[in-house]
């Protein structure tokens, strides 16, 4: 019995000895896990959050679009990549170049002006002037002169400004000039446009390009040869300016309308499919966001070209041609420069008898004109 009882005893005690070793262990385990996990734990952490916040970064940087509950759906994409193209196409090569050109255009033009000097009546004034444009013809260029003008300065002022105007006037003074100058070529580009329109109407029949337009480019207009080259109503490099107008004019009130009215007139997404279809590789799946960068970029572009053109038919139409200011001045021009530049013009007018002929308000062949 008495061995019988210090067996139970002491199997009692192991049991005792062994649940306790246990508990030990499950304890040292507890406390000694959180000691040595740490640094795994973390790294599996961060190598599974670097790889998420990268994959969603890369999302946003490539202008996914999320959902948003706010009425601006374009607020669901967070960053567009495109901006940053555009903001060095339109700080790059489109400023560069344009400011290149017009510098070139006006130096070009003083260096013709210098060599060869003001294209002059080769027989002198007449003292008989006849009718060129009526008052409505010259209205419809003036307006779209003007309304050019305006547009074309304020224009420059946007794009140019701030590096050559802001350090001469002051922050303040150029933020208030440049205010006003963005107002004033909003409203002013729809005078534009009527301008625009109205030369087109007046003018289309008589630039219609004919095969007596080929030889008058072949004379260089009557630089080559002693003898100007025989033109109608307009010769062959009106025609071409009034071509260039009518297309870059119309191209630049489309995209300045769909700069005034944004996300409203989508322009250029129809444009590259058409032009895709033709072999040109141009995507088509544009965001409204990239249709107002591109058409900011085209506006400056064929703005720039058409004003470095305008420049040259400022200065041929004013300094450099006597007799040619007074066609859109008085309307009327003397007869011996309309025989020069547009002899079959008169030459047709004599023969079906309208010729608008009158003297001369200023002094006849051989005395000084006030004009000069």
């Amino acid at each position: 019995m008495n061995r019988l009882a210090d067996g139970d005893a002491r199997c009692g005690m192991l049991g005792l000895a062994g649940r306790f070793l246990v508990a030990v262990s499950l304890l040292l385990l507890l406390f000694a896990t959180p000691a040595l996990s740490p640094a795994r734990a973390q790294n599996a952490t961060d190598v599974q959050g670097t790889s998420a916040r990268s994959e969603f970064w890369e999302e946003i940087r490539q202008g996914k679009e999320g959902s948003v509950s706010i009425p601006d759906a374009k607020a669901g994409r967070l960053i567009q990549s495109e901006g940053d193209v555009w903001r060095a196409w339109r700080n790059g090569p489109v400023s560069t170049y344009g400011a290149q050109g017009l510098v070139a255009v006006v130096l070009v033009l003083a260096a013709f002006f210098l060599i060869r000097g003001r294209l002059r009546i080769a027989g002198g004034w007449s003292g008989w002037t006849i009718l060129r444009f009526n008052s409505l013809e010259r209205t419809a260029h003036w307006l779209l002169a003007g309304s050019f003008i305006v547009l074309g300065l304020t224009g420059l002022n946007v794009l140019y400004g701030r590096y050559a105007i802001l350090p001469l006037i002051g922050a303040n003074a150029f933020s208030t000039i440049t205010i006003w100058g963005k107002l004033l070529h909003n409203y002013v580009a729809f005078a534009f446009i009527a301008g625009l329109i109205l030369t087109l109407v007046l003018w289309v029949r008589d630039n219609v390009p004919r095969r007596i337009d080929a030889t008058w480019f072949a004379k260089g207009g009557g630089l080559i040869g002693s003898a100007h080259p025989a033109a109608g109503k307009f010769n062959g490099g009106q025609k071409m300016l009034f071509w260039l107008v009518i297309f870059f004019g119309g191209s630049v009130a489309l995209t300045g309308l769909s700069l005034i009215f944004p996300f409203q007139i989508p322009l250029f997404a129809k444009t590259f499919a058409l032009l895709s279809a033709v072999g040109f590789n141009l995507p088509e799946n544009l965001t409204s966001i990239q249709e107002m960068q591109l058409a900011q970029l085209w506006h400056n572009i064929v703005s720039l070209v058409l004003l470095a053109v305008i420049i040259a038919h400022i200065y041929i139409g004013s300094l450099g041609m006597q007799g040619a200011f007074d066609a859109m001045g008085t309307g009327r021009v003397d007869l011996n420069w309309a025989r020069e530049h547009h002899s079959l013009w008169v030459a047709e007018l004599e023969q079906n008898g309208t010729l608008d002929k009158e003297p001369a308000q200023q002094p006849a062949k051989g005395q000084t004109q006030a004009a000069e």
